[in-house]
């Protein structure tokens, strides 16, 4: 029998990097994890079986997140094995390089789908979930259920590199506010936006620990800055539609470019 007295959380990219660090950190605060992944298997399996050790019910979830299909069967197969999802962490992103003189329909689509789209369609499914099992509505704050969509600071700080990535973002950061709307009150929707947070697109450990470096506090966000943002975020009944931005005030300081292209 699926034990639904332990809240579910699902966290999409959780095998790696960002994902996995939320998904460990929500382990701690006592929630149940369903991890999503797509290619990264063993360290989708080497994560479960952390959270296991804390305690925690973990199970692993393969979908491909550009396929609408797969989307839906990844809830749905979620809330089988492990019941109802009152958590959802939009981590998995597309971040490829493209700019605006060279953005292709390819390129675009395939990063609308994974940063846009499937948060959606989960979002959706998730809401209608609670919207059932409740159909009057929450009696108490602790029963609404959170989505935490992971931005990015550069939303408030704009620049045209990474051009698909950056719309994309945008987009969802938009229906943050309006799924807000939509899904009261069985559903707190809002935005998570790091700056800088671990090396990617072939940055050198230089490299990253300088742009690390450029904010106002002299440091941008780290593992542990986010994670604790995401524990607090779903503790938070009063925040809904609106993003907090973690990057060591990062956004703060205009930009001709992206960061992880300023060296020293």
């Amino acid at each position: 029998m699926t034990n639904t007295a332990i809240p579910v959380a699902l966290v999409t990219g959780a095998a790696r990097r960002l994902g996995r660090a939320i998904a460990l950190e929500l382990a701690r605060q006592g929630w149940d994890i369903a991890l999503h992944y797509h290619t990264s298997e063993s360290e989708a399996q080497q994560t479960r079986d952390q959270i296991r050790v804390l305690g925690r019910r973990a199970e692993v979830f393969c979908a491909d997140l550009e396929n609408s299909d797969q989307c839906l069967r990844l809830m749905e197969g979620c809330e089988q094995h492990m019941g109802p999802v009152t958590c959802l962490v939009n981590s998995a992103s597309r971040f490829e390089y493209d700019a605006a003189h060279s953005v292709d329909a390819s390129g675009l689509n395939a990063h609308l789908a994974i940063n846009l789209t499937a948060p959606l369609l989960l979002s959706r499914q998730l809401f209608a979930t609670r919207q059932r099992q409740l159909p009057q509505g929450p009696t108490e704050p602790g029963e609404c259920a959170v989505i935490i969509n992971l931005l990015d600071q550069k939303l408030f700080n704009p620049n045209p590199d990474f051009f698909s990535y950056t719309l994309s973002k945008a987009a969802l950061e938009t229906a943050t506010r309006l799924l807000a709307q939509a899904y009261a009150p069985w559903v707190r929707v809002v935005g998570l936006a790091p700056g800088i947070t671990l090396p990617s697109g072939g940055q050198s450990e230089e490299q990253f620990l300088w742009a690390h470096r450029q904010t106002p506090l002299g440091h941008s966000s780290s593992l542990q800055d986010i994670t604790q943002a995401v524990a607090y975020l779903v503790q938070a009944q009063a925040i809904t539609g609106t993003t907090l931005v973690v990057d060591g005030g990062q956004h703060l300081i205009p930009s001709t470019q992206d960061v992880m292209f300023k060296h020293a």
